[in-house]
């Protein structure tokens, strides 16, 4: 329990904020793909981001942080679509739809990533994207500004995505609470529903790219439900909800360490498994309360 504070505390240090950071940014995404019933649509993103990555890298040979991160909203776009085209023109329902989309992107980039390596060294690697790593975190070279050390690279990045995320959620709280909750009411008052879905389906892409070096595809989605779920146990009241999610980010995130440390396992893996021990514990407290008042209301 004490090791980790004492005689690697920058390295403890950098990886619980990177947790933090990671969880708290999928968490409020997470939200509104909960409001939205949209949480497969996470899943399918992120996997099929790994088409757009190994493509634009196949293009420009660069892993450039600006050339991924339009690869994976173009993806995300299309993948978005692609969803909705099956859903519209045939009677597969939208979860197939889903799985159709993102399961042959994904292997189609696992395809690509194979003739890409074939050509030449490939800075991609498909268990990096899967899995990620945490623990490698605090090696990655330092950002300095006017001479004052930030931190990591992932970490400054994550840190600018969270903000970024927050303002964009404080301005236009009332248009994505309204296109997530009732798009018909949305359109009654001249809201474009289509706009903010798309919109939100960009944002998403973004957060999944970012989070991937940090833990991978597969704890992405977890870290895009779980939270949000925690938070709506606990209340109906979306500014709460998003206060619980970054509750749930810091628990997880110390907790989970520490979990790590003591198994000797993946940190990332602790925290989701911390996380969903969480969401357990909220929904046994709040259960009889729930039980007893049934109704359930609209978050406002």
């Amino acid at each position: 329990m004490v090791q980790p504070w004492t005689e690697d505390f920058m390295v403890s240090f950098w990886i619980v904020v990177m947790g933090f950071l990671v969880v708290a940014t999928c968490g409020l995404v997470g939200t509104y793909l909960l409001l939205r019933r949209m949480a497969l649509v996470g899943d399918a993103i992120s996997h099929s981001i790994l088409f757009g990555l190994v493509v634009a890298f196949m293009i420009f040979r660069s892993g450039g942080t600006m050339v991924m991160f339009v690869a994976a909203v173009a993806t995300g776009l299309l993948t978005v679509g692609i969803i909705e085209f099956i859903h519209r023109q045939s009677r597969v329902k939208t979860d197939a739809a889903i799985c159709i989309a993102f399961t042959t992107l994904f292997a189609a980039g696992v395809v690509l990533l194979s003739v890409a390596e074939v050509k030449g060294p490939v800075h991609l690697d498909a268990e990096c994207v899967l899995y990620g790593e945490i623990a490698f975190v605090p090696l990655d070279p330092a950002v300095e500004v006017l001479g004052l050390v930030l931190g990591p690279t992932p970490v400054v990045r994550m840190a600018g995505v969270l903000v970024a995320l927050l303002v964009l959620a404080t301005v236009f709280y009332k248009e994505l609470l309204v296109t997530s909750f009732d798009p018909a009411l949305a359109k009654s008052l001249g809201i474009r529903v289509g706009i903010w879905h798309y919109g939100l389906m960009a944002v998403l892409s973004i957060v999944i790219v970012s989070v991937f070096e940090a833990v991978g595809a597969i704890l992405a989605v977890a870290m895009l439900v779980v939270p949000p779920m925690f938070a709506a146990q606990l209340s109906d009241r979306l500014p709460v909800r998003f206060a619980l999610v970054f509750l749930h980010a810091a628990l997880s995130s110390v907790l989970g360490y520490q979990l790590s440390v003591w198994l000797n396992c993946s940190p990332a893996g602790a925290m989701v498994v911390v996380g969903a021990l969480l969401f357990l514990l909220a929904w046994a407290v709040t259960r009889p309360r729930r039980a007893a008042f049934p109704a359930w209301t609209a978050p406002n």
